[in-house]
């Protein structure tokens, strides 16, 4: 189980005015500006959840999970990960949990992967048995039986991400943090690495933290989602939980033959192009079967299409109505 209670932390950050007279002042008088990337952070993660933790740039959510991965000291407060302080115990914190940073990487840059992967696997213990078996997995379940002899810095943004992954999970972690684990993927190996989160988690319990801006991995993976925003937890819920705080709207798009028809009043136009109209409805002043009737009489609608308010859209909408 991981706890989080009352962590605060603060960094002291280097400010100066652009321009070669500024940075010559700045050698003898610095100015510091103090920025508070964690203000009074709660939650708790039971044993095998899988959680989305969002939030806009510099909301705090990587300071988080280097807190929880022992990386970083907090100000104060207390986390507490199935019994251990991450930066009290980092050594035995580290041997139950693995780690995927997006724009940071803990393979060896010159040497072919595989050697990167035997000496993560010489850093965590692991008998040459389980090493074996663990890397198979990982190797046909994410496609890398091609790339295990490539160097590094040979690899493409997509390749390297699924080595990335395989290598937070050949010690068989408890806990899994991934930051931004999807970024530069196709969508094949996108589809490919979330079916294999998710196995992880159905088939052994682990416990996954996922951080991104993509609002696809949130919704294919995880069923409880904590928003953060200047530092501070302002929701904590499911996806459709937030989706219901966030709005009823509705997006309806029609394809229709003849003239751009008019709308009514709780109608609002997000998109027209070719005989397809794409609008947003507010249930409460316009109903849909309202809207189809309304169009109908105007022009031949030939196909409809409705849907909830998308997890974008409704992440959008929280971001501005906590004004973060």
């Amino acid at each position: 189980m991981i706890v989080l209670q009352n962590i605060n932390k603060t960094f002291r950050v280097a400010k100066r005015q652009p321009g070669f007279g500024q940075a010559f002042k700045a050698l003898f008088a610095r100015e510091y500006e103090t920025v508070h990337a964690l203000d009074d952070v709660n939650f708790t993660i039971r044993d095998g959840e899988m959680v989305g933790y969002i939030g806009p740039n510099g909301a705090g959510k990587s300071t988080t999970i280097k807190i929880m991965c022992g990386v970083l000291t907090p100000d104060s407060g207390t986390c507490r990960i199935d019994g251990r302080t991450p930066w009290e115990d980092r050594i035995a914190h580290t041997q139950h949990i693995g780690v995927v940073f997006g724009q940071r990487s803990q393979l060896w840059w010159d040497v072919p992967v595989c050697d990167s992967f035997e000496l993560i696997r010489d850093i965590y213990n692991v008998d040459d048995a389980a090493y074996k078996r663990k890397l198979d997995e990982l190797a046909a379940l994410l496609d890398l039986s091609e790339l295990l002899k490539t160097p590094a810095r040979s690899l493409s943004l997509g390749q390297r991400m699924r080595c990335e992954l395989a290598a937070s999970l050949l010690h068989s972690p408890n806990i899994l943090f991934l930051d931004e684990p999807t970024i530069g993927l196709d969508a094949v190996s996108k589809i490919a690495v979330r079916q294999y989160i998710k196995k992880l988690n159905a088939d052994h319990g682990t416990t996954v933290i996922l951080t991104t801006h993509d609002m696809q991995d949130i919704e294919a993976l995880t069923e409880r989602i904590l928003l953060i925003g200047k530092g501070r937890i302002l929701l904590d819920g499911s996806l459709q939980e937030l989706k219901k705080h966030s709005s009823e709207r509705k997006t309806v798009v029609f394809d229709y033959h003849g003239e751009l028809p008019l709308l009514c009043d709780g109608m609002t136009l997000k998109d027209h192009r070719e005989s397809r109209l794409t609008i947003e409805l507010n249930p409460l002043i316009c109903s849909v079967s309202t809207a189809i009737a309304y169009l109908s009489a105007q022009v031949e609608v030939l196909d409809i299409s409705v849907s909830d308010i998308s997890a974008e859209e409704m992440v959008a909408g929280l971001y501005k109505e906590y004004r973060i």
